[in-house]
This record gives C-alpha cells, sequence and structure tokens, in this order.
C-alpha cells in the first residue's frame, strides 16, 4: 500500500489533490481512498489531507501517520509543521519551492529523498492562479511513478471542464521539471 500526506493551506486544492489521484488509481482498477483531515480551517489556514492506494481492498480508516511521500503544496508550510513527521525512511518529500532538493535537505535538516519544483511559478504562468494543486500532483508522479502520468488526464478532464486544458499543462510541466534527489547508495556515489 502506498499511503500520502498532502500539505497545503485551504483553498488550494490538498483535497482535490488527493482525490484526483484516489480517482486516477480507481480508474485503474486498483482501490483507493481519499479523505481530509479537517478541524475549524478557514481559507489560508493550514491543511491536511490523504491519499491510500493499493492493489487489495483498504480496510484502514485512520489517518496517515507513517505516509510512503508527504507532498507540500505551500512553501511557507515548510517553516510552521513539521512535514516528514512520521515520513518512512525510505519516503520521499515533494515540495513546492523555489530551491533545490539538496538546498531544502539541508535547511530542514532531513536525510529523506526529495523532490522539488516551482509548481508556484508553474500555476501563475499557466493557470493565471498561485493554485499548486494539479502542479504538484505532476511532481508527485515524477517523484514516484504510482502510475503513468497519462492516467491523471481523464480526471483531470472531469474535474476541470473547460478549464482541464490549463491544468494538464501545468501538471505535464510540473512533471518534467521537478528535480528530484535520491539517496545515494552506501559508501557514495563511487562507493
Amino acid at each position: 500500500m502506498i499511503e500520502i500526506r498532502f500539505h497545503g493551506r485551504g483553498g488550494q486544492g490538498a483535497v482535490t489533490s488527493a482525490e484526483l489521484l484516489a480517482l486516477a488509481a480507481i480508474n485503474q482498477g486498483k482501490y483507493a481512498q481519499a479523505f481530509p483531515s479537517f478541524g475549524p480551517e478557514r481559507r489560508g489556514a493550514p491543511v491536511v489531507a490523504f491519499c491510500r492506494i493499493d492493489d487489495k481492498p483498504i480496510r484502514l480508516r485512520t489517518n496517515i501517520y507513517e505516509p510512503n511521500l508527504v507532498l507540500v503544496l505551500d512553501p511557507s508550510i515548510l517553516r510552521l509543521v513539521n512535514v516528514t513527521a512520521g515520513l518512512r525512511s525510505d519516503g520521499i518529500l515533494i515540495t513546492n519551492t523555489k530551491f533545490s532538493g539538496e538546498e531544502i535537505k539541508k535547511e530542514l535538516g532531513i536525510p529523506h529523498q526529495t523532490a522539488t519544483v516551482n509548481a508556484t511559478k508553474i500555476a501563475m504562468e499557466e493557470l493565471g492562479l498561485p493554485i499548486t494543486n494539479t502542479t504538484m500532483l505532476g511532481a508527485l508522479l515524477k517523484a514516484r511513478e504510482i502510475y503513468s502520468p497519462d492516467h491523471l488526464i481523464e480526471p483531470l478532464n472531469k474535474r476541470f471542464g473547460r478549464i482541464a486544458a490549463k491544468n494538464i499543462s501545468a501538471f505535464q510541466r510540473a512533471y518534467k521539471e521537478t528535480e528530484v534527489v535520491r539517496d545515494e547508495p552506501e559508501g557514495g556515489a563511487h562507493g
């Protein structure tokens, strides 16, 4: 089972991202669930959403405490919330930032693999709005190909209708522009 935790702010589409990722998996015959963790949040307040994907039925109904992947839609969240809490040792932090993966690892002091993309810039250029949810899905699928990016096109078309083309363009561009920093093998690059 793959477990993903999404961190964003109210109104940025973290919940929509989780739902789209799950829908694309279900369309392929997999099992998936997507759900938010809501309190008294309002637009702009930090929010968390979750997604699970598996080849067999999913019986869990709890929040995700030890995710394989953590997706951060808003770079300011990195300084407000410990986004890597519970992230598995082989997990990947995927974040919207103008900084490189190595810079993020050093700044946050994290040992995890990272994937970074300037999703805000892409969203502004492709959508005209700083809403990074579809953009960050491109980064997520680049960091870990849960399934082919092509499988997300139909859910994007259904969800966004007349503005789907812009969202698909942002998604595809982020997939291409995402930098993934993998762990080095034991002994370093030449060991």
